[in-house]
C-alpha cells in the first residue's frame, strides 16, 4: 500500500474513533503511524472533519419546516383553487427546504483554510523522506528554478510565480490538507533547496516576515507575500537559509 492508497482509505475514516476497531482501516492506519508525512496529513483531514461534524451539528431546520412539509403534501391531494405559485403550501414547503439545504451545504463547503505552520512541518518531513531528489521538469518550472538559483534573487523581495501554469507544466505538484502544494528545488553555493509554494488563500497564513524551524538536520523558512505562501527547506545550516531572503 502506497501513501496515495492509505489516504483514499482514510479519507472514509469518521473523525470520532467509530471505525477504530474497523480492519477496513487497519493497514493504512498503520502506515500513518509509521510515516510522519501520511499522519500530518491524516491529522490535518481529521481535524477539518471534526469542524464540519460540529458546524453541521449545531445548524437546526427552520421552525416548522416538518409541519410544513407534511401540510403541503395533505394540500397537494385536495382540489382547490388555482393560486400563484408562489402562494401554494407546497412550494413554500419546497422553498423552506431549499433554505435548509443551501445553509448546511455551505456550512460544508465554506473553505477551512489550513493551518501554515502544519505546512512547514509538512514540507521538512517530506524533504527529509527524498532529499537527494531535485525536480526541474517543465519550461515554467525550470524558469522559476533558474530564478531561485540566481545569486542576487532575495526570496523574501518576491519570487514571480504562476501557480496554475506551473501546476498544468510539469511542477510536482503534492496535495496537503486537500490543498495543491507546489515544489521546485534549487541550488545555491552547492546546496540544494526545496521551495514548497501554495496559494494564500487556502491556508491560514504566517506573517510576511519569515519564520524558521528546525527539525532533524534540516531548516525550513515560511512566510507570506502578496498571493503565496512559501516554505523553503535545506540541511545547509540555518545562516545558509538566512542568506538566501
Amino acid at each position: 500500500m502506497n501513501n496515495n492508497e492509505a489516504k483514499f482509505i482514510l479519507s472514509a475514516y469518521r473523525p470520532n474513533g467509530t471505525d477504530a476497531g474497523d480492519a477496513t482501516f487497519g493497514g493504512a492506519l498503520a502506515q500513518a503511524r509509521l510515516d510522519p508525512a501520511l499522519s500530518a496529513w491524516f491529522e490535518q483531514e481529521q481535524k477539518f472533519d471534526r469542524v464540519m461534524t460540529a458546524r453541521l451539528g449545531a445548524v437546526a431546520p427552520p421552525a416548522g419546516l416538518r409541519e410544513a412539509i407534511l401540510a403541503g403534501a395533505r394540500v397537494s391531494n385536495i382540489p382547490a383553487p388555482s393560486r400563484a405559485w408562489w402562494r401554494q403550501t407546497t412550494w413554500m414547503a419546497a422553498a423552506a427546504g431549499l433554505v435548509f439545504l443551501l445553509t448546511t451545504g455551505s456550512l460544508l463547503f465554506w473553505p477551512v483554510r489550513a493551518d501554515a505552520h502544519a505546512l512547514a512541518r509538512f514540507a521538512l518531513h517530506d524533504t527529509r523522506d527524498d532529499e537527494a531528489r531535485h525536480h526541474g521538469r517543465g519550461a515554467d518550472n525550470i524558469a522559476l528554478q533558474a530564478a531561485l538559483q540566481n545569486p542576487s534573487c532575495r526570496l523574501h523581495e518576491g519570487v514571480p510565480v504562476d501557480f496554475a501554469r506551473l501546476a498544468s507544466t510539469g511542477c510536482r505538484t503534492l496535495h496537503f490538507a486537500g490543498r495543491e502544494v507546489l515544489e521546485v528545488c534549487f541550488q545555491r553555493n552547492g546546496a540544494w533547496f526545496h521551495c514548497y509554494i501554495v496559494r494564500k488563500d487556502d491556508f491560514a497564513p504566517v506573517g510576511a516576515v519569515p519564520e524558521f524551524a528546525a527539525e532533524n538536520g534540516l531548516c525550513c523558512a515560511t512566510w507570506t507575500s502578496a498571493d503565496h505562501i512559501f516554505v523553503v527547506v535545506g540541511s545547509a545550516g540555518m545562516s545558509a537559509l538566512q542568506h538566501l531572503l
